[in-house]
C-alpha cells in the first residue's frame, strides 16, 4: 500500500483518467476508480466487487453497507502503511514534484481519533452510558435579552431543539473554509449548542451570536425590536452562505441544489401551476422554500374555506370548536385554484395570446421541518395592525392532502387517503411554537419548545418553567415548527 500511495502519479481512473476525485482501488481486481464522480461504485454495481481501499487514506469502504469498515486492525495496518509512505516521500524528494504531490493527494496528513490517556481514565471510572431520562433538563437553557432580542432568542430556542439540526452540531459536523471563523455564523451556531447541552444551567449571553448576525444582516441591526419571522430567515440565509465545504460539493435533491444541512433540513419545493381558462394548458414552476406564510381571518385578503369540521369533527388531529380557524384551514386556502383576473393575464404558450388563469399551488416537496409563519403582522398603505385571530394547530399534521401529487390523483379520479400511518413520510410532530405578546408598536416574543415526546417548556429569555400540551396548543401562535416523524431521534 505504501508503494502505491507513493505511487499515486500512475494511479488514475479506469473511466475519466483523473487523479483527484478521491481516488479508489476495487479489492477484487485491478481497477482504480473515482468516488467522487461513482465510478468505483458503477464498477462495484456491475463487477458486484463490494470492497474498495481509498488511495488517500487507505480506509476500507463496503458498497453493500453504503460506509466505510472501521475496523481496529485494518486502521493499525493503514496508519503504518501511511508512516511508510511518507518516509518515501520525504527521502526522495526530487522523484516526487509538489505538483505531482498535490494532485495525487500524496502529502495529505490524517490521523484517526484516538482518546488521550485522560480520557480513557474518564472511561474507565465512567462506563455506563448517560442515560437521558424524562425528567432530564440538559438542552434547556436561557438566554440573556440584550435589549429587545427577544425576537432572537426565540429562534435560537427553536433552533437549537431541532432534532435533525442538534445531530448534526453535536456530531461535530460543521468543517469552516472561512478565512476567519470569529465571522463564520456556523461557527457561532456550532459553540452554542456545545453550551446548551453542556449541562451548565446559568442563561447563556448570545452577544457574538447578535454580532454576527448585525454584521451579516444589517437591516436587523441596532436595538429596535425586530421580527422574529424576519430573523429567521435572514439566520438560515447566512448560515445557507456559510456552510461552504459542508456539503463536500455534491447536489442535493432539493430546489435550491445544495447539500449544506440547512437546505438539507429545511429546503422543501413549492409548484405553482398556472392553468389556460381557454386551452386548458398548464404551465408548471417549482421554487425552493425555507417556511410557508399563510393568511388569517381578518386580514384585508379574502378568506376561504371556513372549516368543514366546525360541527365539533376533527380534521388533521386538530379539535374543531364551532367558529375556530384551523391550520389544517390555512393550508386549504394556500394550496387552493386562484383565478388571476382580467388584469393579471398570462401569455399562454399553447394559445399564444394573453389569456386570463387559475393559479395553484402544491407542495411538490417537503422539507424535514416544514415552518408556518401565520401572518399576523398586517403591513399596507391604509393600515399597520396586528391580528389576533386565534388558530388551532395540532401536535401531528399530515400533509399528504396538500401535496402535488395528491392533486394529480384526484384529476385522475384515483385519490384515496392513505391508511398506513406507519409508513407515511408526509406525517409531522410539533416541536416548536412561537408566540407574540403585545401590539405592533410594542410587544414581546416568547416560545414554546419539546424536550422530550411529551414533555414541553416555555422560553421567556432567561426565564424557563415547565408548560402544559394544553399551554402549547391554546397559545396564539406565530411561528409553528413541525419536524418529520420518521426522522426524529428522541
Amino acid at each position: 500500500v505504501s508503494v502505491l500511495l507513493f505511487q499515486a502519479k500512475s494511479c488514475i481512473c479506469h473511466m475519466c483518467g483523473a487523479h483527484l476525485n478521491r481516488l479508489h482501488s476495487c479489492l477484487y481486481c485491478v481497477f482504480f476508480g473515482c468516488f467522487t464522480k461513482k465510478h468505483i461504485h458503477e464498477h462495484a454495481k456491475t463487477k458486484r466487487h463490494n470492497l474498495a481501499i481509498d488511495l488517500l487514506y487507505g480506509g476500507i469502504y463496503c458498497f453493500m453497507c453504503q460506509d466505510y469498515i472501521y475496523d481496529k486492525d485494518m486502521e493499525q495496518i493503514a496508519k503504518e502503511e501511511q508512516r511508510k509512505a511518507w518516509k518515501l516521500q520525504a527521502f526522495t524528494p526530487t522523484m516526487v514534484s509538489h505538483y505531482q504531490c498535490t494532485m495525487t493527494g500524496i502529502g495529505e496528513k490524517y490521523s484517526t481519533w484516538e482518546p488521550t490517556k485522560r480520557e480513557l481514565e474518564l472511561l474507565r471510572h465512567n462506563p455506563k452510558r448517560r442515560k437521558i431520562t424524562t425528567n432530564c433538563t440538559i438542552g434547556l437553557r436561557g438566554l440573556i435579552n440584550l435589549g429587545n432580542t427577544c425576537f432572537m432568542n426565540c429562534i435560537v430556542q427553536a433552533l437549537t431543539h431541532t432534532p435533525l439540526l442538534r445531530d448534526f452540531f453535536l456530531s461535530d459536523r460543521h468543517k469552516c473554509e472561512m478565512q476567519s471563523p470569529s465571522s463564520c455564523l456556523v461557527c457561532e451556531m456550532s459553540t452554542l449548542f456545545q453550551e446548551f447541552y453542556s449541562g451548565h444551567r446559568s442563561p447563556h449571553i448570545p452577544y457574538r451570536l447578535l454580532h454576527l448576525v448585525w454584521t451579516h444582516a444589517r437591516h436587523l441591526a441596532g436595538y429596535e425590536q425586530q421580527d422574529a419571522h424576519e430573523f429567521l430567515i435572514a439566520a438560515l440565509d447566512v448560515l445557507h452562505r456559510h456552510c461552504k465545504g459542508d456539503d463536500n460539493g455534491k447536489k442535493a435533491n432539493n430546489p435550491n441544489h445544495c447539500n449544506c444541512i440547512i437546505d438539507q433540513i429545511f429546503t422543501g419545493g413549492l409548484q405553482s401551476d398556472v392553468t389556460c381558462q381557454v386551452c386548458h394548458g398548464v404551465s408548471t414552476t417549482i421554487d425552493p422554500f425555507w417556511d410557508i406564510s399563510l393568511d388569517l381571518p381578518g386580514s384585508s385578503t379574502p378568506f376561504w374555506p371556513l372549516s368543514p369540521g366546525s360541527d365539533g369533527s376533527v380534521v388533521n388531529g386538530e379539535s374543531h370548536v364551532s367558529g375556530t380557524t384551523t391550520l389544517t384551514d390555512c393550508l386549504r386556502r394556500f394550496t387552493r385554484p386562484e383565478h388571476l383576473g382580467s388584469s393579471a393575464k398570462i401569455k399562454c404558450s399553447g394559445c399564444h395570446s394573453y389569456q386570463e388563469s387559475t393559479k395553484q399551488l402544491t407542495m411538490k416537496k417537503l422539507p424535514i421541518v416544514a415552518c408556518f409563519h401565520l401572518k399576523r403582522f398586517e403591513h399596507s398603505a391604509k393600515l399597520r395592525r396586528k391580528i389576533t385571530t386565534y388558530v388551532s394547530f395540532p401536535l401531528e399534521l399530515d400533509m399528504t392532502p396538500f401535496m402535488a401529487s395528491s392533486k394529480e390523483s384526484r384529476m385522475n379520479g384515483q385519490y384515496q387517503q392513505p391508511t398506513d400511518s406507519l409508513n407515511n413520510d408526509n406525517k409531522y410532530s410539533l416541536f416548536a411554537v412561537v408566540n407574540h405578546q403585545g401590539t405592533l408598536e410594542s410587544g414581546h416574543y416568547t416560545s414554546f419548545i419539546r424536550q422530550h415526546k411529551d414533555q414541553w417548556f416555555k422560553c421567556d429569555d432567561a426565564i424557563i418553567t415547565k408548560a402544559s400540551i394544553k399551554d402549547v396548543l391554546d397559545s396564539e401562535g406565530y411561528l409553528l415548527f413541525y419536524h418529520k416523524q420518521f426522522l426524529e431521534y428522541e
